[in-house]
């Protein structure tokens, strides 16, 4: 191979732990990556990195003005380097998002009525209205331990809109956070069912 073929495959090394590659170029990367070690070891080091970005919702940060333009210089000195690509940009979104953590605004909690609860099964809800969707703030007792528990929001006009899922904890207290697409304004309540569909928990939202 030669060092312009590898020199274009490294490049895409950064775009390929973030899984934003398909088609030829996919290929041609994974193919490389059989053959090369020197890239095998690099997508090791940014695999790391890459896993921090994704799970960074980008509506919750801001980047201060000096840190984009300190990592804007980073990847125009850099353009061939894909570690110090993303590692500049971790370092932005961790930067930003501790600046965001401590002076986010306080988020209203709502406390929400559970009209339905399985037997040995306790719990309390809140519920926080995002610009996204609804946020459901679960703690409760007695679900079976090791089973898996699926909720959903219900919405305005009766629909089921997935919510995430939780591993029941048994008597140990269990705090989860549990996020939906519908909105606030739409939202009527929310349900949680057992491995098996049946009902476990469900509760209903005040009208708004």
């Amino acid at each position: 191979m030669t060092d312009s073929v590898h020199e274009r495959r490294t490049e895409l090394l950064g775009a390929y732990v973030l899984n934003q590659l398909s088609g030829h170029e996919l290929t041609a990367v994974v193919d490389h990556l059989d053959h090369c070690a020197d890239c095998q070891r690099t997508v090791a080091e940014l695999s790391p990195v890459a896993r921090a970005l994704a799970g960074v919702n980008p509506d919750d940060v801001s980047v201060p003005a000096h840190l984009e333009e300190l990592v804007v210089r980073r990847v125009g000195a850099s353009r061939r380097r894909p570690a110090l690509l993303l590692t500049a940009a971790a370092a932005v979104v961790i930067a930003a998002g501790t600046t965001w953590w401590f002076l986010r605004p306080a988020v209203p909690l709502e406390p929400v009525a559970l009209v339905q609860q399985a037997p040995g099964v306790s719990a309390e809800a809140s519920l926080v209205p995002h610009t996204w969707g609804v946020e459901i703030k679960l703690d409760g007792r007695g679900f079976a331990a090791g089973q898996t528990y699926r909720v959903t929001v219900t919405g305005s006009g009766g629909e089921e809109v997935s919510a995430g899922s939780f591993v029941g904890t048994g008597e140990n207290l269990m705090h989860c956070n549990l996020n939906s697409s519908v909105l606030r304004a739409d939202a009527a309540g929310f349900v949680v069912r057992d491995a098996a569909g049946a009902i476990a928990l469900s509760s209903t939202f005040p009208r708004r």
